[in-house]
């Protein structure tokens, strides 16, 4: 048995064909590259049963997973995060089957850590040396640390308002750190320049074909963690888009080698309402969005004016039966605090907008009280600490 059945690359827009191989960026079209696998004779080679007795990481569903090479894999541990049920807030909302796949609890305290992992990994495998980034934080700081580990050195661009722990997550891992005045979009201009005069290896998103690989994992452990048996719903905090984008590819992976049945779950793109590019497509019944000019959130991460990967989104919430939200400041605000009141959990604000999202669409009606929904938290809360104030009474010390 192959440790892994990619067989190739594919453009999803002109189908064009590429090796998995050999570096491999954007199709001649513009697009990104989706990793392709021999699913027909992995269904016949493993069952997904045979899964139980594997490590308890995103590699155990390495087959689909574009690392040739077992001795290639760079880990940290990262995948098989929990799924908790929200008992005491999903009553409260009268969400009676909520849950939360917490991703704060993976190496570098966020999601990103998947995508690194199989990105960096891979980008080793085809011999590459140096690498160069825009990022809004998490990502950044997850593949410095990452390509530390790969011996990789890492190039990345993070605007100024980027949370600090992040500057420091790339620092301390030796990568060279760039500071920007403005956004993502503004910091994907200088990566690009870095690129062009020194030939680095370009991990923006979806810029590289193997981060929406360590992404869609979530799909898997989803599928799995729920016995084979998908929730109904599930939300998702949406900037890039690639999470989204990875899970919807995971069902349909998984919906080909048989570990699956039905419908799948309605997806959600949670955006703020200070960036919804997504949100307005949706509404509009586009299949791509537009730039979206001065945009602002406290949830850092989803603070993309315009993704590249933005047509693979829309076409996961439409062929779902999906829909986009935007949530406002004060909600995002009001859920994280719900959620540590009522669950202990501090989750970061973008997954708090997954919350504020379920329970817009409750009173809705377009969720049911009954329906199983799951929140995805992207990471922890203590990443931004400046996005949460605190009470506290000053007291004098005891002189005896």
């Amino acid at each position: 048995m192959r440790y892994s059945y990619i067989n190739n690359l594919e453009c999803p827009k002109c189908s064009k064909q590429y090796s998995a191989e050999e570096i491999q960026q954007l199709c001649s079209c513009g697009s990104p590259l989706l990793a392709r696998y021999d699913l027909q004779s992995l269904k016949n080679d493993i069952h997904k049963e045979d899964l139980q007795s594997r490590e308890n990481s995103l590699w155990r569903y390495h087959e689909v997973l574009p690392v040739l090479n077992e001795k290639n894999v760079k880990t940290l541990g990262e995948g098989m995060t929990p799924l908790l049920a929200l008992e005491r807030a999903g009553e409260e909302l009268q969400l009676y089957k909520l849950y939360l796949k917490d991703e704060g609890l993976v190496p570098t305290g966020s999601f990103k850590a998947r995508g690194a992992a199989v990105g960096v990994s891979k980008a080793m495998e085809l011999g590459v040396k140096e690498l160069a980034m825009p990022t809004n934080g998490n990502a950044g700081a997850a593949w410095s640390l990452y390509s530390a580990k790969a011996g990789i050195r890492a190039h990345v661009v993070m605007p100024l308002d980027a949370p600090e722990i992040t500057r420091k997550e790339v620092s301390i891992s030796g990568g060279e750190l760039y500071l920007v005045d403005g956004v993502i979009s503004d910091a994907g201009k200088i990566t690009a320049q870095l690129i062009k005069e020194n030939g680095y290896f370009d991990a923006s998103t979806l810029k590289e074909p193997y981060r929406i690989e360590g992404k869609k994992t979530m799909g898997y452990e989803i599928a799995e963690q729920f016995g084979w048996e998908l929730p109904d719903v599930i939300l998702y905090p949406t900037g890039g888009g690639v999470g989204l984008i990875g899970i919807y590819k995971a069902f349909l992976e998984m919906q080909e080698l048989g570990w699956i049945n039905g419908p799948f779950p309605r997806l959600v793109a949670v955006q703020a309402e200070g960036c919804a590019p997504i949100v307005k497509a949706y509404v509009e019944g586009k299949k791509e969005s537009d730039f979206w000019d001065n945009s602002e959130t406290k949830a850092f991460g989803i603070n993309v004016p315009k993704a590249l990967g933005d047509f693979l989104v829309l076409e996961a919430i439409y062929e779902t039966k999906g829909c986009a939200i935007a949530v406002s400041e004060e909600e995002i605000t009001n859920a994280q605090q719900f959620i540590a009141k009522s669950e202990g959990q501090f989750i970061c604000p973008e997954g708090a907008a997954t919350v504020a999202a379920a329970d817009k669409l409750r009173e809705s009606g377009w969720i049911g009280t009954e329906e199983r929904v799951v929140c995805l938290n992207t990471g922890v809360g203590i990443k931004y600490p400046d996005t949460v104030d605190y009470k506290a009474r000053y007291m004098e010390k005891i002189h005896r």
